[in-house]
């Protein structure tokens, strides 16, 4: 097997196991008041694995396949640590705020430093440039479609689901930080 689809396979694998520990350790510490998550997870989880599957299947095809592996490999690398930060980073500023699935939680604040500043969604944002930056270590414009339009639906409909919780949590104070802020993409969306 190639060294380069190793290192992407290692990777996605070691992520995959960052975000279900994250998961676990959230889990056994948090007190949830109310859940508004509307099986948006289970919907999150099975776009991620169809575009995740659909891509590397393709990849392993001919079709579709961009013969300049060193530059996507590398390009895509990168996209995949940057999204990889960024993820992080908003973990990271929420701190207890941060759940997996939509909920409220005891003395649930609304964070607006850091990223969540400018964008209300920033680790979604991050794990999109994860997925962007995997398929597009593939070297496969297709495998790239076929990982992006699956997982993107998954966090738009995840992103409507949690913004109409947050509204209906805290009112005018998220409908303010709506005006003030976008979704995913500074000043775009």
């Amino acid at each position: 097997m190639n060294t380069k689809l190793i290192l992407i396979i290692a990777f996605s694998a070691l992520y995959g196991l960052f975000e279900i520990f994250m998961s676990k350790r959230l889990k056994s510490k948090r007190n949830v008041s109310k859940s508004g998550d509307k099986r948006s997870i289970w919907f999150l989880t099975i776009s991620i694995s169809i575009g995740f599957w659909l891509s590397f299947i393709m990849a392993s095809t001919k079709m579709g396949r961009i013969y300049h592996w060193n530059t996507f490999f590398v390009t895509g690398s990168i996209l995949a640590l940057i999204g990889l930060i960024i993820r992080v980073t908003s973990i990271l500023t929420l701190k207890q705020q941060f759940t997996y699935t939509v909920t409220k939680i005891e003395n649930h604040e609304l964070i607006e430093t850091g990223l969540y500043k400018i964008i209300r969604h920033p680790g979604y944002l991050g794990q999109l440039i994860i997925f962007l930056g995997i398929s597009t270590c593939l070297s496969n414009w297709i495998s790239v479609l076929l990982m992006i339009i699956p997982v993107s639906l998954g966090y738009l409909n995840r992103i409507n689901i949690e913004e109409e919780f947050m509204v209906a949590q805290m009112g005018q104070k998220y409908l303010d930080y709506q005006k003030r802020t976008k979704r995913l993409i500074p000043k775009i969306y």
